[in-house]
């Protein structure tokens, strides 16, 4: 594979799909080579052509953290570094420690103090009640409520932490990212289950809103240094991975326009003057016809190839705006495109809906899809056959897992 030297080096944080996905961003639209610095050597990143992966269990500490992105600055002093974060600790790190960067570095991240309170999901619901953003029924519970507390909404309901970061910092047994909870019984049990562990954060228990994978958006923006939405990319998820851990993790989604509702979150991210990638998890409600949003990201998912597949190359926003000083126009997605990163034979078995499958059939025979991971020409052995067997792996996944 062909490189090209430019005016930037790309160094992105983080080691699963995201990194992978932002790094053929890169490649692709600039065709130079990214230095990825992870916790493992494992996972698509590594073992890429495109790709300088370096792996150390301290990246995600502030002294190594410092310690390493300042250092290749440093070596590099004739280049601009574009620092990207592909997953919430991550981005947490770089905007802390913004100030202490080298002058050399590009971080497009909103200051610490707003993403810590974004982070916190009762900061979004109230940003959402101003902007008419709809959310589910909600509860947000303090340990102080001991377990004798009242609950507005029927069984089963939603469960998870609403700061991700220091939840996953408190392992233990049971742990999963969402947990969907039948009864008081099994409420109480989980909720002694993760204080037990060390938590301390406030907790979301949420109205269950009806309906499978097929119900499920997600939105990805870009906001310039100025606050100004410059991007928007609505995707209509299919389905999603079901393991404990991976739960909620898109699997195969398409995109497709709504321009009502990406006004509604337009307004919602230049009122916050919000900088950068976000991305939001929503849920069509078919009771009221509504769409339901859950969380705010203040980064890009890890599905974001899925914006890049669709026309919209991520990397190109912060090249464009940090390093060539360009005024970007506003644009919204509107072409359909599929990304999936399970088989075709595990998306046309779980997902039920007839017109999404024909969907996916004709953007197949439109040769309009991509799997991210599996790239033309990105294929040392080692690598390729560890994707390989993650990929068919999922077979096992949603026969065990899928309900």
């Amino acid at each position: 594979m062909e490189f090209k030297d430019r005016e930037f080096i790309p160094v992105l944080l983080g080691g699963d799909i995201n990194t992978y996905s932002v790094a053929r961003a890169f490649y692709e639209q600039y065709q130079v080579k990214t230095y990825i610095f992870g916790k493992f050597a494992t996972g698509p990143s590594y073992g890429s052509k495109i790709i300088e992966y370096h792996p150390n269990p301290k990246i995600d500490t502030d002294d190594y953290f410092l310690q390493t992105v300042n250092g290749f600055a440093k070596k590099h002093k004739d280049k601009k570094i574009m620092l990207i974060g592909c997953g919430d600790s991550y981005v947490a790190l770089i905007s802390k420690h913004k100030a202490e960067l080298e002058k050399n570095i590009i971080a497009p991240y909103i200051d610490f103090d707003l993403m810590n309170s974004l982070q916190q999901k009762e900061t979004f619901y109230k940003l959402c009640e101003k902007h008419g953003v709809d959310y589910p029924g909600t509860i947000i519970y303090d340990q102080s409520m001991g377990l004798d507390f009242e609950m507005n909404f029927p069984y089963p309901v939603i469960l998870k932490p609403s700061d991700s970061i220091s939840y996953w910092e408190h392992p233990f047994a049971t742990q999963n990212k969402i947990y969907t909870i039948k009864d008081r019984k099994e409420l109480e049990k989980v909720i002694r289950d993760i204080y037990g562990a060390g938590y301390t954060d406030k907790l979301i228990i949420q109205d269950m809103i009806p309906g499978n994978d097929e119900y499920m958006r997600v939105l990805t923006s870009y906001s310039d240094r100025n606050g100004k939405v410059k991007m928007m990319c609505l995707g209509h998820v299919l389905l999603e991975e079901h393991t404990p851990h991976g739960l909620g993790n898109h699997a195969v989604i398409i995109t497709e326009p709504n321009e009502e509702l990406m006004m509604k979150v337009k307004n919602l991210l230049e009122d916050l003057h919000y900088v950068g990638f976000s991305n939001f998890d929503i849920k069509y409600d078919r009771r009221d016809g509504k769409y339901r949003f859950f969380e705010i990201n203040t980064r890009q998912g890890r599905s974001n190839y899925y914006v890049t597949g669709s026309g919209f190359n991520v990397a190109k926003y912060v090249v464009e705006e940090y390093v060539y000083g360009k005024e970007l126009p506003l644009e919204f997605a509107k072409e359909e495109h599929l990304w999936m990163t399970v088989p075709k034979a595990v998306a046309f078995k779980y997902i039920k809906e007839e017109a999404n499958r024909e969907k996916m059939r004709r953007l197949l025979k439109e040769k309009k899809m991509v799997n991210p991971v599996f790239k033309r020409g990105d294929f040392k052995p080692r690598r390729y056959l560890a994707m390989v067997k993650n990929h068919l792996r999922q077979f096992g996944n949603f026969k065990k897992y899928y309900s």
